[in-house]
């Protein structure tokens, strides 16, 4: 059994790791991690849980995490980074689902998450953990960057078209929808339901946090920069995220069968789903569910390619992708806790 602990348990990233840990037939969850709760038992915070996980939460200590041989980190960003070197150096194997390490460059981590990097001699050691593109790497790795809930569903949707050299990659246009526990658990006015509800909204328009980690995972797959224009929006539900995303096929170029394309990029991916020709993916099709959705059009057979890609953001953009990863780094089956079927209604 893999002995797991989660540093930052009480958000819904957390929460969500515990529902499918706990029933994961390879691990062994050992260590639940807050300080303002410590001592409070997790079934009795998340009640979902109940029967399920016996445990209590514990404060973060070297010694409680040491004894483990994974750990994951669902903490705000800026956390993981402290605590990484030390859990490395014990021979303990991290995934971290912030953003701490998904960056390779430490300017750029500055530039946009506002603090130095605490680590930046682990950058380049960190594996980006979208298995889809880096699974191989994953399985080595003792230190995995779990992507974020928008670049999974975005760099999913490119990834084909980048790859085959289809699209002008200097002009991507990405137009992505979230629900509001992408926002996270703490409490603040815009996540109110009385805010949030019968309300859609862009935000970020100016530059979100993951534009630099949606363009380094694209520029690697084309091997050069690619200019992306990304705007999220949030929209009145809980969970979910749906990508439009746009590209403009090269000149001179012939698209060819892109249903093909994509049924075969994707024909060994057991969590990415390529639905038939003119499909629309539904964000309901993914919740709960570690699958990304995906869809291809090129409207009245002009030169601007369209896809459509959704994703539960808790589970494939978050907490499955992470347990995803966790199979991969110890040898277990890719599906392993992760292979439950969507929610309807």
């Amino acid at each position: 059994m893999i002995k797991v602990g989660i540093v930052g348990g009480t958000g819904y990233t957390g929460v969500e790791l515990l529902r499918l840990l706990a029933a994961h037939p390879g691990v062994e969850l050992t260590a639940i991690t807050s300080r303002s709760e410590k001592g409070l038992k997790v079934a009795d915070m998340f009640p979902n849980l109940r029967g399920r996980v016996d445990l209590a939460f514990v404060e973060p200590s070297p010694a409680v995490l040491e004894a483990c041989d994974a750990v994951f980190f669902a903490t705000p960003n800026g956390t993981a980074m402290k605590m990484v070197p030390e859990l490395l150096a014990a021979g303990v194997r991290v995934i971290d689902l912030a953003a701490d390490f998904r960056l390779g460059d430490p300017a750029e981590w500055q530039q946009w998450y506002g603090m130095a990097h605490a680590c930046p001699e682990l950058l380049a050691e960190a594996v980006y953990g979208l298995p889809e593109v880096n699974r191989e790497a994953i399985r080595a790795a003792r230190l995995v960057a779990n992507p974020g809930c928008y670049p999974t569903a975005v760099q999913l949707g490119f990834l084909p078209l980048i790859e085959a050299g289809l699209i002008d990659d200097a002009q991507l246009i990405a137009d992505a929808k979230s629900g509001v526990s992408g926002a996270g658990r703490k409490a603040e006015v815009h996540t109110l339901l009385c805010e949030a509800g019968e309300n859609f909204k862009a935000y970020g328009v100016g530059g979100h946090r993951h534009l630099p980690e949606i363009r380094q995972g694209l520029a690697r797959a084309a091997g050069h920069a690619v200019g992306l224009t990304f705007v999220p929006h949030l929209t009145p539900m809980i969970r979910g995220i749906h990508a439009t995303l746009y590209g403009r096929l090269k000149s001179g170029a012939g698209a060819g069968d892109l249903q093909a394309l994509y049924e075969s990029r994707y024909a060994s991916e057991t969590f990415v789903d390529v639905l038939p020709a003119g499909s629309h993916p539904e964000t309901r099709s993914v919740r709960g569910a570690n699958t990304c959705r995906i869809a291809v059009h090129r409207p009245q057979g002009g030169d601007t390619i369209v896809v459509l890609s959704v994703i539960d953001n808790l589970v494939k953009g978050a907490a499955g992708q992470a347990v995803q990863n966790l199979n991969l780094m110890f040898g277990q089956p890719e599906t392993a806790g992760i292979d439950g079927i969507a929610l309807l209604p």
